[in-house]
């Protein structure tokens, strides 16, 4: 080694890092513990097979793996070490004349197959196998394949096939099921970090541990490329490789960085986090980098949020985990996902634009904006339940009493009704008792008794939003009379006439509502159904077969079935029906809700079946086709049905398709 990095040093035939210090052993292997234990037993058991299939990301060591099988599998035992090292230096560099590399890639018609098949019964001229290295393998052609198959299957004794690809899934089972496959994982990052660190030792370079850290992590499980990484940071430094120069590289941000710019998002300030893209920028950090760190660190931040230790970290440093929790508890985990999906597509977009700042600083001004369209959908919902009317003032009170009295003595239009006894105020949710109220002063007032209010009929009422924002109130529905005098030749003269003698019976308890921020049962059960809408078939028809809907909390909801119907209930309790449910549910009202299902006791009530939009369309067709006039239409034009369109009302008014084709539009 240290000969050959004099020879490199003058410049001469230089060999790149990571073919200088690639594995020569099944001891130097990295990340591979489980192959290489596998593969030594089966040498050592007599239990080689004639087709190996190698696979995995690039760089974590498949073809390696394969030149050192190779050597252990032709290296004879008591053969002299000379011998043994000459082969096994002709193997590593690939010159070995019994084991022979094949690149799939640049190989792979069926014309170089059918020569390969020509030299497999030539016996190995020194070995005691011949191997055969195919390198990205699925790039042969299916005919390729085709050709290969039979010597595949039935190869001669002294012949080994081994295979190495990064995409498997694009070789044909036929192949597949005659190898033994083994999976490469990616590298771990401590093992990459430390095999970076005994390079660097050995090249005569200084490396911080946090540089190092940060080329295994940019590596992702690769090592030749964490390799690769390592010596283009070499040619940049002198004798020390630190963290600065690793980012000036490869042009991408501290964590000090990335920290800040969450900080930002979570803060919402959109002005600085445009700011800081520009910093970055200006500093030499790569638009395309940046983010795709930014989506590292977010999730770090996920996985912090949901309950991960240090371990998980895979960008952030371990030290920074207490730090992590406390932004991750104040942003929220919902609201951490949906920023990692904006900058995901971000991400997709940005790979293919001239523009990647601008998509950058889009993506981070709509993660500042989360908060906001999160609640469109809540304000939404609230206009369409009525929460967001104009509440009724708060002084105004029905004098009923008061009223009553003025329209029997014929007031004046110009002369306001004393009040005599008062209803409670609209938004009072309990009845209190009644102050002393005056006595009606007008010249032809008789004097009138008053009224406790706990004998007062309730009024009817509508839901009102309380002028606090808080629980919903009943108002004063429609009906309820005027505060101002009315003529006494009006309808609402004779309308309170006859109800102020039903004043003094008994009062009627108003029915008790369950306070939801769906608006009501009858609203949850409006939204439940316009929100199965979306869905048809036999699922839509037994979820719109609810009669109750109750909102439990703000997250959960009861659906209730009409007595009977537990085939429904176990239908929709299916997991994927009900999951299926409840993201119809979530599309329509714009969050999560979690639904339970249940069945009203007694005896079912015989209803009229529920027929679903498609079997109204299928019956219908079914209709339409079976027509006489219809059949010879298609006969002669030598056409077929293909939509059936609603009838059109006739000037009858006759809504029946099926009795009179014509009124309904058939497309042939």
């Amino acid at each position: 080694m240290d000969n050959e990095a004099e020879v490199d040093a003058t410049g001469e035939g230089y060999t790149v890092v990571a073919r200088r210090y690639r594995p020569k052993s099944f001891g130097e292997l990295i990340g591979q513990d489980h192959i290489s234990q596998a593969l030594n037993r089966a040498i050592s058991s007599g239990r080689v097979g004639h087709a190996y299939l190698f696979t995995g990301a690039r760089g974590v060591g498949k073809t390696s793996t394969a030149r050192i099988f190779a050597k252990a599998l032709n290296i004879p035992e008591g053969s002299s070490e000379e011998h043994a090292t000459e082969i096994a230096q002709a193997i590593d560099t690939g010159e070995d004349i019994d084991v022979i590399e094949i690149d799939g890639a640049s190989n792979r018609g069926i014309e170089e197959i059918r020569q390969l098949r020509a030299n497999v019964n030539v016996r190995p001229s020194r070995s005691v196998y011949k191997i055969y290295i195919i390198d990205e393998v699925h790039m042969l052609t299916n005919q390729a394949f085709n050709a290969l198959l039979k010597t595949l299957e039935e190869p001669p004794p002294h012949v080994k096939f081994i295979f190495c690809t990064t995409d498997p899934d694009k070789i044909p089972i036929t192949v597949l099921s005659r190898c033994q496959r083994f999976d490469f994982a990616p590298v771990q990052l401590e093992a990459i970090q430390g095999r970076l660190k005994e390079i660097s030792e050995c090249e005569g370079y200084q490396a911080d541990d946090e540089a190092l850290a940060l080329l295994a992590r940019r590596a992702a499980g690769s090592m030749r490329d964490s390799q690769s990484l390592l010596e283009q940071v070499m040619s940049f430094s002198v004798d020390r490789i630190t963290v600065d120069q690793v980012h000036d590289l490869l042009g991408t941000a501290d964590e000090s960085r990335l920290q800040a710019f969450a900080e930002v998002l979570m803060q919402a300030d959109r002005l600085k986090a445009i700011q800081l893209v520009d910093e970055a920028v200006r500093a030499g950090a790569d638009a395309g980098q940046l983010a795709e760190q930014l989506l590292g660190y977010l999730r770090d931040l996920m996985a912090v949020a949901v309950g991960g230790g240090a371990d998980l970290l895979k960008l952030a440093n371990p030290v920074s985990h207490g730090k992590l929790k406390e932004m991750a508890e104040a942003w929220g985990l919902h609201t951490v996902l949906a920023a990692v999906q904006i900058l995901d597509e971000s991400l997709v977009r940005m790979r293919s634009s001239i523009s990647a700042v601008t998509l950058l600083e889009v993506a981070l001004v709509q993660i500042c904006e989360l908060e906001q369209i999160a609640s469109i959908p809540d304000l939404l919902e609230r206009l369409q339940s009525g929460q967001l009317a104009k509440p009724a003032p708060q002084k105004k009170k029905a004098e009923v009493v008061g009223l009553a009295e003025s329209f029997q003595t014929g007031a004046k239009a110009d002369t306001p009704a004393k009040p005599v006894a008062t209803a409670p105020q609209v938004n009072s949710p309990t009845l209190s008792e009644p102050a002393a109220s005056p006595v009606g002063t007008h010249p032809s007032a008789t004097p009138t008794t008053t009224v406790p209010e706990r004998q007062l009929k309730p009024l009817k009422s509508t839901p009102q939003a309380d002028p606090a924002g808080g629980e919903t109130a009943p108002a004063a529905s429609s009906t309820t009379p005027p505060s101002g005098p009315v003529p006494s030749n009006s309808p609402a003269q004779a309308k309170m006439q006859e109800a102020a003698p039903q004043a003094p019976s008994a009062p009627t308890s108003p029915r008790p509502r369950t306070p939801s921020s769906a608006g009501g049962d009858s609203h949850a059960l409006q939204q439940w159904k316009q929100g199965m809408a979306a869905i048809d078939g036999m699922l839509c028809d037994f979820a719109c077969m609810a009669e109750e809907v109750e909102a439990l909390d703000s997250g959960n909801w009861k659906v209730t079935f009409p007595a009977g119907g537990t085939q429904a209930k176990e239908y929709c309790e299916q997991p994927d029906k009900k999951s299926e449910l409840q993201k119809a549910l979530q599309q329509h009202l714009g969050r999560s809700i979690s639904v339970v299902f249940h069945v009203r006791p007694g005896q079912p009530v015989r209803k009229t079946a529920v027929v679903s939009k498609t079997a109204q369309r299928q019956q219908r067709m079914r209709e339409i086709s079976n027509d006489p006039y219809v059949k010879r239409l298609c006969e002669v034009l030598d056409g077929e049905i293909v939509r059936v369109d609603p009838p059109k009302e006739t000037q009858a008014g006759n809504r029946n398709g099926s009795a009179n084709v014509g009124s309904g539009a058939t497309n042939t």
